[in-house]
């Protein structure tokens, strides 16, 4: 597959395949399930990037649900976070009482995230925890506890599986390193 670029970047070397992200979901679902035994869940997905991993989460757990979606942007650069949290799409369900798990694609620098939790907190749920598909530990300036995590990645730009560059490669089936030219 070609794809036009205007940065010099490519898409490198698989480093984790669709398969093993959807066994890994289907674990994640299963363990969620049981911990959510006997109440419902209240899923809340991180816009864009974790559009997919939120839609194949759902489908693994077996139990009743909710779910909505919030989008919000941080002031940086276009690979970087401020942690600087603002809001562009928000919830159209009230929180308050509910047991809420925040579903990202990725853990980064944890600035946003925190940021993101604080703002939920805010809303009053009997409970928050958070799903994340991907954790990169050696990129963290912030301990945020993540609840349930898919996959610790080393500290590399990926993309695929939901994760993009400049709005692109979000429909990559599998999780990809991108490299950048000079």
């Amino acid at each position: 597959m070609e794809w036009p670029n205007s940065r010099n970047e490519s898409i490198g070397s698989v480093l984790l395949d669709c398969q093993t992200i959807r066994n890994r979901i289907s674990e994640l679902g299963a363990q969620i399930a049981t911990d959510y035994k006997g109440k419902t869940p209240h899923l809340v997905a991180v816009l864009k990037g974790a559009s997919i991993f939120h839609a194949d989460l759902v489908r693994a757990m077996e139990l009743p649900l909710s779910f909505d979606f919030i989008a919000v942007g941080s002031y940086g650069t276009l690979d970087t976070s401020s942690g600087e949290v603002r809001i562009l799409k928000d919830l159209e369900d009230d929180l308050e009482g509910k047991d809420v798990l925040l579903v990202e694609d990725i853990v980064d620098t944890g600035l946003t995230l925190h940021a993101l939790v604080q703002k939920l907190k805010e809303r009053k749920p009997q409970s928050l925890k958070i799903v994340a598909l991907l954790n990169k530990p050696a990129g963290h300036k912030i301990d945020v506890p993540v609840d349930y995590v898919g996959f610790d990645i080393p500290d590399a730009f990926v993309v695929g599986y939901g994760l993009d560059y400049n709005q692109r490669y979000r429909n990559l089936p599998d999780i990809h390193i991108l490299s950048f030219g000079k």
